[in-house]
């Protein structure tokens, strides 16, 4: 019977889990919320597929043939579009183009603020098909705008659609929408589309310089059919320096708003495989509820001041769409809940149900467990690495079979956990081993009241595991009852838990599966009463053979193949200067296309001032000295060089004598720029511009572009020593190489500039 008791506490653990996930994203086949409003998923599909078809970033020819798309899509619904042409600059990023914004509006009944739908055309340089990122956002806006204006009703606000161009290169196109445009005045709420992967569950983000009960209690208002979100997200999203284009709104002009954003199947965000077959139909099932039903909410809503006082926890919680709570219950509930503790302890001693000297023993298999689940689990990874040092080009860190390991670190741990808890507790009273649980989980949630309350609902399970206490003090149940109980009242810490477990590796990267051990460890203590058996070496033997089929199936899984590319990468680099020329690689790893080029004389390491500023900072692993080709640079016309007081004033015109994606501006020392501008556009509003060394300007040519001007000031005793490097995305298409392509097992290295030609020159001023 107690075995027949465990066997049905795993089930219920293994149904929560289940239900936790199926919570957080929808089935295709609870499309009808969406048939109702009129949204039609297969022309969605449609807008994606024909947005996606090849790579589409600034300056690309497709880019081109996709906004003329976008915008006749807009006028077949009877909507004015209008091409926001504008020379932007992100000094952050420090990067700029002339970004061409898609803009429309349909115009309300009233004179208040306006709805903004906002997702961006522009897909990642330079081989991202960008289907998911951002091609899902601009088809569920399309789709979602035409079943909207379907019904034939005349929205209270005004809905103003921006399609954005050049996110990927800096949010340039809202910062040109927000700092130049005379509607972005007029606009009281922004709900963006996202991704950074190609599916799993869509979660809300809120983006405010205030407080967030407002936007959180209108956001439930609209009534969405499946909200994933937590106030944890939102608090250390709030700490971080955000990068998508709600970002800007909410920065330049205060603007609060909605990101609505997938993180799953990360591997695929920024590549090739970022394509029409690969998007996840459920998380564009649920991309478009939010926006049919956040749109019809707002666009009669007041959008006046959406600004709040206060913040609320919340999170997606059983039965409950989100349960919400105020930020100033926080404290309060940690108070409750360490007088309950205090109460309970209290009763334990004087009933004999616990002991000091046992439940001081019990800190020891606690505290061992969350140290080794987290040491191991970070080791591990690293000897993971080493074995397969092919996941090192996967820059972004997750892993085509990134789930399976996330599997098997959580049997692991599980593992760990059990065989800890055997070899440390002969504990005849299970009740010893809560306490260090509860107090450690009382210690994180003092610290989460003080400088991260978003993370609040931590409380959650510590009044979850004081219930449990209490009836195991109180209440004498058999062992098999008291099991099966004692795992029912653990519903809410499982629910809230495992989608953490899976999240933070799947978003940050596999190198931080170590959370997640940390994770189960601390949800282990609190269900103690569910896993401490003494004649449960079953539990242990199921655990630990189940460690070995996950870490020997993602093993088995540890290659690449036509579904599952392996991204590499080859660059060619010609110094102007010294007429030197080399091939260079990112690639750890080189395979049969990389070594066509780099054999045995190849040497690790980078080359100076030759590898562009990428997301990673990463730089080539090899590099090998080749013929210099003499590919013709670009021309340096000095339209002005004079000195004016102690000022030395410049203005500078790069004429490319070939097609150009981007020039890099580079300074090996020291230096202020002042009235610094691009294309007669201010770079830092005009004010002080300084850097120490590196990167200080990367412009992005647009099609529009025949030439890129800079003018800046500096003093007159200033030294310049700016290195320009121009660079072009068609290497394996110069008539000057003859590089074999990739075969279909392998794709474009994405994050770092690949197959490129790279020109360096010092400029002479």
């Amino acid at each position: 019977m107690k075995k027949i008791s465990s066997v049905l506490s795993i089930l219920i653990i293994l149904g929560v889990i289940s239900w936790s996930f199926s919570d957080l994203k929808p089935s295709l086949q609870k499309e009808k919320s969406l048939t109702k409003e009129g949204f039609s998923t297969i022309n969605a599909l449609e807008h994606v597929k024909n947005i996606s078809l090849k790579e589409h970033y600034v300056g690309s020819k497709e880019h081109k043939n996709v906004q003329k798309y976008i915008a006749e899509e807009l006028n077949k619904m009877g909507l004015e579009t209008e091409i926001q042409v504008q020379t932007a600059v992100n000094k952050k990023w420090f990067a700029a183009t002339t970004v061409q914004n898609i803009i429309a509006k349909i115009k309300g009944s009233e004179n208040g603020k306006a709805l903004m739908l906002l997702s961006h055309y522009d897909s990642n340089p330079h081989s991202s098909l960008g289907a998911s990122d951002a091609g899902s956002g601009v088809a569920t806006i399309l789709e979602g705008v035409r079943a909207f204006l379907s019904k034939n009703k005349t929205p209270k606000n005004d809905i103003i659609i921006l399609i954005s161009d050049a996110e990927e290169l800096g949010l340039l196109g809202a910062q040109a929408f927000v700092d130049l445009h005379p509607w972005a005045k007029e606009i009281g709420l922004v709900l963006n589309f996202e991704a950074r992967g190609s599916g799993g569950p869509s979660y809300m983000l809120m983006e405010t310089n205030g407080k967030n009960s407002k936007l959180l209690s209108e956001f439930l208002a609209a009534k969405p059919n499946f909200p994933a979100a937590n106030s944890l997200m939102y608090s250390i999203y709030k700490k971080l320096p955000n990068d998508t284009d709600l970002t800007v709104f909410r920065e330049s002009g205060n603007i609060n708003g909605f990101n609505f954003a997938f993180i799953g199947d990360h591997f695929d965000y920024h590549t090739a495989q970022d394509s029409y077959e690969r998007l996840d139909r459920e998380t564009l099932l649920q991309q478009a509820d939010y926006l049919t039903t956040t749109l019809n909410y707002f666009a009669f809503s007041d959008l006046e001041n959406l600004d709040s006082k206060e913040d609320f926890v919340y999170l997606n919680f059983p039965l409950s769409k989100l349960l919400t709570y105020s930020f100033s219950w926080v404290t309060p509930l940690l108070i409750i809940a360490i007088i309950l503790f205090m109460i309970l302890i209290f009763f334990g001693f004087s009933l004999n149900k616990i002991s000091l000297k046992n439940v001081l023993k019990g800190f020891l298999p606690f505290l061992t467990s969350i140290i080794l689940c987290g040491l191991v689990s970070f080791g591990l990874w690293k000897l993971i690495l080493l074995l397969h040092p092919q996941y090192n080009d996967i820059l972004h860190g997750f892993t085509y079979n990134g789930y399976i390991y996330i599997t098997a670190f959580v049997f692991l741990n599980l593992s760990i956990l059990l065989k800890i808890y055997k070899y440390f507790s002969q504990e005849e009273k299970t009740a010893n081993l809560l306490i260090a649980p509860i107090f450690i989980w009382l210690v994180i949630n003092f610290f989460i009241s003080s400088y991260l309350k978003g993370a609040g609902f931590f409380i959650i399970p510590v009044f979850c595991a004081l219930l449990i206490l209490m009836i195991a003090i109180f209440m004498n149940i058999e062992e098999r009852s008291k099991r099966i109980l004692f795992t029912l009242l653990s519903i809410p810490t499982i629910y809230i838990f495992a989608p953490l477990v899976k999240m933070f590796p799947v978003g940050l990267g596999l190198k931080n599966v170590f959370i997640s051990g940390v994770l189960i460890a601390l949800v282990f203590g609190l269900m103690i009463f569910t896993f401490n058996q003494k004649k449960a070496s079953w539990m242990l033997k199921l655990s630990s053979l189940l460690t070995i089929i996950f870490f020997a199936i993602a093993t088995y899984n540890s290659g690449f193949s036509i579904d599952n590319k392996k991204p590499n990468s080859i660059v060619y680099i010609q110094n102007y200067d010294d007429q030197t020329a080399y091939f260079g690689t990112y690639d750890t790893t080189l395979d049969k296309y990389t070594k066509q080029i780099f054999d045995k004389s190849a040497i690790k390491g980078g080359i100076n001032s030759a590898e562009t500023k990428s997301k990673y900072n990463t730089r080539f692993a090899y590099h090998k000295k080749t013929d210099y080709k003499d590919i013709p640079s670009s021309t340096i016309n000095i339209d002005f060089d004079t000195i004016i007081g102690n000022k030395r004033l410049l203005e500078l015109e790069i004429v490319p004598n070939r097609r150009i994606n981007k020039f890099e501006f580079i300074t090996d020392n020291k230096l202020t720029l002042n009235q610094f501008k691009v294309n007669d556009a201010l770079v830092n509003n005009g004010k002080k511009y300084t850097v120490e060394k590196g990167t200080f300007l990367i412009y992005y040519m647009a099609n529009s572009d025949k030439s890129v001007t800079i003018s800046f000031s500096i003093y007159k005793d200033d030294e310049l020593n700016i290195i320009l490097n121009e660079i072009s995305y068609d290497l394996l298409e110069n008539q000057n190489f003859s590089i074999n392509p990739r075969s279909e097992e392998m794709m474009p290295m994405p994050f770092v500039t690949n197959d490129a030609i790279i020109i360096s020159k010092k400029l002479k001023i």
